[in-house]
């Protein structure tokens, strides 16, 4: 296993300065700039039309600010928290309330930091903003589409003749009507993208309302298994089915979240204790891998002895558990790890700035965000 060449180490002195980020018995991310920014370029000049970030999928100011500086100059915003947050770390971005579901206090803060665009899939959430003459609209829809890990319909968006109404509705007040989906997380293929555009097309013909904007959501497949996946082949798609489906093509947002943040972070985890086939880890499913109760459990996965040593040993099942005293607190499935683990080993994951650090709790008092500091030439890193 540790010489696979997926994982995300492959070299000793990697690996040590892995293990060297962690100074206590505490879980610890390790934040990557250069990726951070690496990935907003794949997105900035590979996808047709404007690139925001939902930041949802991790809301840390460097993370933030990184993207601002890379390029991305729009954000979207499910809360007023998240609102503060731009404001504070990127001055100036534009946002995108994209939560069809807001109380009227909600709202009344939202237009107080301004609303670049807003979301709404019933006409009750529609009537909750007033006057929204002159405010783009983008109008949330779903389909019965299959290819990702999880669907976004349960819970929000409209039937296509609702959407129909709603599209109208929203031109009749006064609004910038736009249309706007999700096809889910993880998407590997881009298959649903292309029929979610026809269904916009559609839409807005059965309206008779021209579009202001077409957005297309998230779900891009960041790189959780095997080789990274190649975004190109995704945005290709869009661009040819937006250009099928409309005479003249509106102009195009997507809002990934994942996608963007997943390689800005590893996290680095502490073996508690060895039973048989049974490890303890000083994380688990109440913490930062909380995701991994839902989606499958990445390979991007690296063991360091305490001096910084990988374990070499025969990939073999393990039944891990994290460190509360809740039994549920196991992963679903056993996780493929070398057979020579010891306690006080390093478990180093790569691929872990999406959603990990977002749904940490503090049940049983476990469970941190402490991301390393940068490294300072001859010194250990230390916590912030």
């Amino acid at each position: 296993m540790a010489g696979d060449s997926r994982h995300l180490f492959h070299d000793t002195d990697a690996a040590a300065d892995a293990a060297a980020a962690l100074d206590d018995d505490a879980p610890y991310f390790r934040h990557a700039a250069e990726a951070l920014a690496r990935v907003a370029r794949v997105f900035l000049t590979g996808f047709p039309g404007l690139v925001t970030y939902a930041v949802k999928a991790n809301p840390a100011p460097a993370v933030i600010a990184g993207l601002h500086r890379a390029g991305i100059t729009a954000f979207d915003v499910a809360s007023p928290a998240e609102m503060a947050l731009v404001r504070d770390a990127a001055p100036g971005a534009a946002l995108h309330y994209h939560n069809p579901i807001r109380s009227p206090a909600e709202i009344a803060v939202a237009r107080r930091h301004g609303i670049a665009s807003w979301s709404v899939d019933r006409p009750g959430e529609l009537d909750k903003l007033g006057d929204i003459a002159g405010d783009e609209i983008a109008v949330r829809f779903k389909l019965p589409v299959t290819g990702a890990a999880y669907d976004f319909g349960a819970k929000f968006g409209a039937e296509l003749d609702i959407a129909v109404a709603l599209l109208r509705l929203v031109a009749e007040r006064g609004g910038k009507p736009s249309l706007t989906f999700h096809p889910g997380t993880q998407c590997e293929g881009a298959e649903p993208w292309a029929r979610y555009i026809a269904a916009a097309a559609d839409i807005a013909r059965r309206a008779g309302v021209p579009l202001t904007r077409l957005n297309v959501g998230g779900g891009f497949p960041s790189h959780r298994a095997g080789d990274a996946p190649t975004l190109q082949g995704h945005f290709d798609t869009i661009a040819q089915a937006a250009r099928a489906a409309f005479d003249t093509p509106p102009p195009l947002v997507c809002e990934p979240g994942r996608a963007l943040a997943a390689d800005a972070a590893q996290l680095v985890l502490r073996i508690k204790a060895v039973d048989g086939r049974t490890l303890f880890l000083n994380d688990g499913l109440y913490g930062a891998l909380g995701e991994w109760r839902d989606l499958p459990a990445t390979d991007r996965i690296a063991v360091v002895d305490s001096d910084g040593r990988p374990r070499r040993g025969a990939a073999v099942p393990w039944r891990v558990f994290g460190p509360t005293c809740d039994s549920l607190d196991m992963l679903p499935a056993p996780l493929p790890l070398p057979e020579d683990l010891r306690e006080g080993d390093h478990v180093i994951i790569g691929g872990m700035g999406a959603y990990a650090a977002s749904l940490v709790t503090r049940f049983n008092g476990y469970g941190t965000t402490r991301v390393a500091a940068p490294a300072s030439t001859g010194h250990r890193r230390r916590a912030v």
